[in-house]
């Protein structure tokens, strides 16, 4: 549970900006592409510290890991609300992204340890949902105290939910024998180096990586910019596109909620296309931009897609290499906060430049060609095993 928290916490934390840009724009005087910098700069934080996860997991032990990580993300983004210039704030989230990039994957990792395969998606997307949560929350919270009381004062909330979240994890370790749950029995550590080396030297692995690299750049790189988006071409206060933004949340729930409906009747090959389709449609809704209510039905199909597509990305990570469960997933979860941070740099450069509607006609296109060719994939290993 207290994992779940963490994740909540954390997942709020990545967000939170979305809805908040133009405000920290205009209080910094600057535009909305260079003001990213505070979302690439987590994200580049985030991805960097995964390098390093498998090692820590392993020393530490994954519920530890995540503890320590959590109480040291809540002193950094405490600080993020005192800083007086772009740069500073830039370089505080991405030291906080460095402290918190560790808390979901390990929740993750330890998920996989303790669950059989078989279980495990139904499970994780359990777990999902207090990152989902805090997703919702950060999206909501930011817009309404954004119009209210700043954008300062939102990274003061998100660092009292890290410091309660690293109370429950030091609490849980306290009192519960199962947080201390050793490796799963296929996996040994053989060094940073050589867990690397595992890792991809596996095709699947490599193919996993690849796949969670393009979601990250093309999705993630555009949907930063929806909150902007609405902000500049509907003129919407910050709580209303906090509300609207939040329904990706809201349609992620959808999914939570249907999970073994739709595991049941399409498998994981259908949900990858059925759900890359989805968020290609609603994309195109977004940028034809015929009138602002209906961007929170296309948000809200977006996080169903969403879902879809990437909760069947972290079920093929947490077993592409059982023996170096830890390393993979820090791969899959590093190539996915980098290339995020790739995605929205360049998507800095278009939204100030040709505006929204190319960013999301892009990612229109891409993620829909990323759903069949990993469903592609998924049925040429099925096919590989059953040899």
């Amino acid at each position: 549970m207290f994992l779940a928290i963490a994740g909540f916490a954390s997942q709020a934390m990545v967000r939170v900006t979305d809805s908040l840009l133009p405000q920290i724009a205009a209080s910094f005087d600057t535009s909305v592409g260079t003001a990213a910098i505070v979302v690439t700069g987590y994200g580049i934080g985030h991805g960097a510290s995964q390098i390093f996860l498998g090692a820590g997991g392993d020393w530490l032990g994954k519920y530890r890991a995540a503890a320590i990580s959590c109480g040291i993300a809540a002193v950094l983004v405490f600080a993020c609300a005192l800083m007086p210039t772009l740069t500073s704030l830039a370089a505080l989230r991405f030291l906080s992204g460095c402290a918190a990039g560790w808390i979901i994957p390990l929740g993750m990792a330890y998920v996989g340890d303790v669950t059989p395969y078989e279980q495990r998606q139904p499970v994780l997307g359990r777990y999902l949902t207090g990152n989902i949560g805090g997703l919702l929350f950060g999206q909501i919270a930011g817009g309404v105290l954004g119009d209210f009381v700043g954008w300062r004062m939102m990274f003061v909330v998100l660092a009292a939910l890290l410091a309660l979240a690293t109370i429950g994890l030091v609490y849980e370790l306290m009192t519960n024998p199962r947080t201390h749950t050793a490796t799963h029995p296929d996996e040994t550590s053989r060094g940073l180096v050589a867990d690397y080396i595992t890792v991809f030297s596996s095709s699947w692995a490599r193919i996993v990586i690849f796949a969670v690299a393009v979601e990250g750049a093309a999705f993630w790189g555009t949907f930063t910019y929806i909150g902007a988006d609405l902000h500049l071409r509907f003129n919407l206060s910050y709580t209303l596109i906090g509300l609207i933004v939040a329904t990706f949340a809201c349609g992620g729930l959808v999914y939570i909620a249907s999970i073994k409906l739709l595991i049941f009747r399409f498998g994981q090959r259908g949900l990858t296309v059925i759900g890359a389709c989805l968020v290609g449609v609603a994309f195109f809704v977004l940028a034809a931009g015929l009138a602002w209510w209906l961007a929170p039905f296309a948000i809200g199909a977006i996080g169903l897609g969403f879902y879809m597509l990437h909760n069947t990305l972290q079920v093929n990570a947490t077993q592409m290499t059982p023996q170096a469960r830890g390393t993979a997933i820090a791969a899959f979860s590093a190539a996915l906060y980098l290339a995020m941070s790739g995605g929205a740099a360049i998507g800095a450069y278009l939204f100030d430049h040709l505006g929204a509607p190319p960013l999301f006609i892009g990612a229109g296109v891409i993620i829909p060609a990323l759903g069949i060719w990993f469903s592609y994939q998924l049925r040429k290993r099925e096919r590989e095993t059953a040899v």
